[in-house]
């Protein structure tokens, strides 16, 4: 009996894979025949196309090239020790290697009392705030090394997502947000087509602390959706973060879109499929934070710009009182 050929259930043609990793078609094209690293599929009108193992060699090629490593290195060495690399780089990013190496084990063993305990007590020692930036976000990145080498399956990744969301969702139930003359207005959401909201969530907690006004609009946001907001609200920034490497956003077009229909509105991007982007062409009113620090940062600026103006304002005012006396 004549075995059939290979069904794929995924298909990834080589402009997929670029819009995903950020490789250029003719790098990839280079790794292929030159370096003879990996080789394609092949349609049966002979058009490459590619799996899901191989996007993921294809990343971890990348992670190894942008930490040092040629590509003539890679190309010999086999795909364990591509992955074992990997892994090796995913355990030396933080100093807080003891806390997140020790997240890791209880993600592995599902163990959801332990991870609690863990996130428990160094938000009693440093914050949540703190928490988050210097464990939870180099966690978050360690679990996408892992999956690309392989190491772990989606559910352990959903099972440590649910955990920090209900931490996230319970700590702004918790909040007593004082507005005031100072306060702003900022509308936060992520795309369609972007699914992780982590991110975004710390954003929503970080602006209320502050005594902002949020208007939380979560994941998965149609573009339509923030006409509504605009003509109902009319928010004075806006704050979004595209992270996931399986997003069909298309960046560029969804920073343009929101250039031309909010010219006069603050609009704040983030997500490392921004900032790993260096030729993407921004509008004037268009700023990348890079990281959850440079949020931090923009909002003391905001806090500073709001104490000037109101020096500036209460100096006009004895001034034209004086005026006036005199």
């Amino acid at each position: 009996m004549k075995k059939g050929k290979k069904e794929y259930r995924n298909k990834l043609f080589i402009r997929d894979i670029e819009n995903i990793s950020g490789i250029k078609a003719h790098t990839i094209r280079i790794w292929e025949q030159r370096y003879k690293i990996f080789e394609p599929h092949r349609t049966d009108t002979g058009i490459r196309f590619y799996d899901e193992e191989q996007l993921r060699l294809i990343l971890n090629i990348s992670i190894l090239n942008n930490n040092g490593f040629k590509i003539s290195k890679i190309a010999v060495m086999t795909l364990d020790e591509i992955h074992r690399k990997c892994q090796e780089l995913s355990e030396s990013k933080s100093k807080y290697d003891g806390q997140i190496q020790s997240l890791v084990s209880t993600m592995m063993l599902f163990d959801e009392k332990e991870f609690n305990k863990i996130l428990s007590i160094n938000i009693l020692k440093i914050g949540l705030e703190e928490t988050m930036m210097q464990i939870v976000f180099p966690f978050m990145e360690q679990i996408g090394l892992l999956w690309l080498s392989g190491s772990i399956h989606p559910a352990h990744e959903h099972f440590i997502s649910n955990l920090i969301r209900q931490r996230l969702f319970v700590a702004i139930d918790n909040l007593n947000v004082i507005h005031s003359n100072d306060s702003r207005k900022f509308l936060v959401f992520v795309p369609t087509g972007e699914s992780h909201d982590l991110s975004i969530l710390f954003a929503n907690y970080v602006l209320r602390s502050r005594g902002h006004d949020v208007i939380y609009l979560g994941s998965q946001t149609p573009f339509e959706d923030l006409f509504d907001v605009f003509e109902l609200r009319n928010p004075d920034f806006i704050f979004s973060i595209i992270t996931s490497i399986s997003s069909n956003v298309s960046i560029q077009m969804f920073i343009n879109n929101l250039g031309k229909q909010w010219k006069e509105t603050q609009i704040l991007l983030s997500g490392n499929q921004v900032t790993n982007k260096k030729d993407l062409k921004l509008p004037p009113n268009l700023r990348i934070l890079s990281n959850p620090s440079e949020l931090l940062g923009f909002l003391e600026e905001i806090k500073l710009n709001s104490k000037l103006r109101n020096t500036i304002k209460s100096f006009s005012q004895n001034t034209n009182a004086n005026g006036a006396e005199n």
